[in-house]
């Protein structure tokens, strides 16, 4: 079809752009839930959702794990000059985004083109890669949600890149970052991440933890003055995960992020980037990060995947769970939407997934739960039952004493003088049940 943007070859073959049939559908290449068009609180859902699929994990991810190697055996990755190489990989990722109809892509610099220890030559890889992805998105309709630095695979991050103790690590992710800000300005990027993979520690017997996050907080600030000066417009995002690789890391959950931005003045600049399974390995659901961020104004975007509930570790699986995804659409909308970013699908087919196909049953999926969990919401909103409670709940707050106290006018005296006068309070049902079963009522 017109929309689909191709290169020299096909790599998905007999697989046409993808359309929405209707929930009465069983073709398994087609959308049942996700109709791009479809008007939701004033917007379309492709407005609304603003997918974006991952180019690490679906066109550069191998299916390697720590027990073997790769099972996803590419045919755009035959090639052995690096540039060439990429262009195929590039036309590949193409090829799938136009066939899926998602507006978006994210990408880290490292999956674009394969870098080696030369900076300059790295920069002069990436930037050839972003000439033809102008081409590309122009091409495609498509935009660059956000850009990133991997800044945590390389051997020299193996103690951090802004929070290493050797300086010199240090400028080398500078030197990454700068190209890969250059590369998402050129772009049009409309946003750039930050995550801390490896900025974090151990052990604290060789870590000063101090000294280490001041680094960080001054390496953000240098990366967000010189994106400034060369025009960005867009939003910094950080993405939280307390874990994995390092034991303990900095941006641990949304919580910390927003102590940390507000304590090196970075508020100004950065929002947060939540990942489900990043939500979970911190101890959270992923509807309290959202509602953390959100309460803080913050919501900047989301990385959507989930955990295995048997493993202990960030397996990105795709999102499947509609409860789940119903609560956390119910928190966005309420939010007003992301602050910037989407719904990037930072999840991986598995190890044993290895058709082309897998790769669009996957994206399908997730597509359909989102847009099938946005419709829950806007169901359960305009109901008003659920608002309703919550606003029940809280209603000893909206006259009298209850609401001088929130606007500051009762000092501690005042509270226990009502105290006494009230007597003991009456006893007042949470209604957790009654509340799980009405979302369930929308499903």
């Amino acid at each position: 079809m017109s929309n689909i943007v191709l290169g020299d070859k096909e790599y998905f073959k007999g697989i046409g752009e993808i359309p929405y049939e209707g929930p009465e559908s069983t073709n398994p290449l087609a959308y049942r839930w996700y109709d791009p068009k479809r008007v939701v609180r004033g917007k379309t859902m492709k407005e609304q959702l603003r997918f974006a699929v991952a180019y690490w994990h679906s066109f550069v991810g191998n299916g390697s794990d720590p027990f073997g190697g790769p099972t996803h055996i590419f045919p755009w990755d035959v090639q052995t000059d690096p540039v060439a190489r990429a262009k195929d990989k590039m036309d590949a990722a193409f090829e799938c985004i136009t066939k899926l109809g998602f507006p978006f892509y994210c990408f880290h610099d490292v999956d674009v083109v394969d870098y080696g220890n030369d900076i300059a030559e790295n920069d002069r890889r990436l930037q050839a890669l972003v000439d033809y992805a102008k081409a590309k998105q122009t091409a495609a309709g498509v935009k660059l949600l956000w850009g990133t630095a991997n800044l945590f695979s390389h051997r020299r991050y193996m103690n951090g890149a802004a929070t290493n103790p050797d300086f010199h690590v240090l400028t080398h992710a500078a030197a990454q970052v700068k190209a890969a800000l250059d590369a998402t300005i050129a772009l049009g990027g409309e946003n750039y991440v930050f995550w801390g993979g490896r900025e974090g520690y151990m052990t604290l017997l060789n870590t000063h933890m101090k000294r280490e996050q001041e680094h960080l907080a001054r390496f953000l600030h240098a990366a967000k003055d010189y994106a400034r000066g060369q025009g960005f417009k867009g939003t910094f995002f950080i993405e939280p995960k307390p874990c994995e690789p390092t034991k303990h890391q900095y941006d641990y959950d949304a919580a910390t992020v927003i102590g940390f931005l507000r304590q090196y003045d970075l508020l100004g600049d950065f929002k947060l980037n939540l990942e489900v399974n990043h939500a979970t390995l911190a101890g959270h659901t992923f509807q309290h990060e959202l509602q953390v961020a959100a309460d803080a104004g913050l919501l900047g975007s989301m990385d959507a995947n989930r955990g295995d509930y048997q493993n202990g570790w960030d397996t990105d699986q795709f999102p499947n769970n509609l409860n789940e995804l119903a609560e956390a659409m119910l928190i966005i909308l309420e939010a007003g939407g992301f602050k910037g970013g989407g719904i990037n699908f930072d999840a991986k087919i598995r190890r044993n997934s290895t058709d082309p196909a897998d790769l669009f049953y996957a994206h399908i999926g997730g597509a359909d739960t989102f847009a099938r969990a946005l419709l829950i919401a806007d169901r359960i909103l305009e109901d008003g039952e659920y608002k309703k409670v919550r606003a029940d709940r809280y209603r000893s707050f909206d006259t009298g004493e209850g609401k001088a106290f929130e606007e500051g006018k009762l000092d501690l005296q005042a509270l226990r003088a009502y105290a006494l006068k009230k007597g003991e309070p009456v006893v007042i049902s949470g209604r957790q049940e009654y509340m799980e079963n009405l979302l369930n009522r929308f499903i």
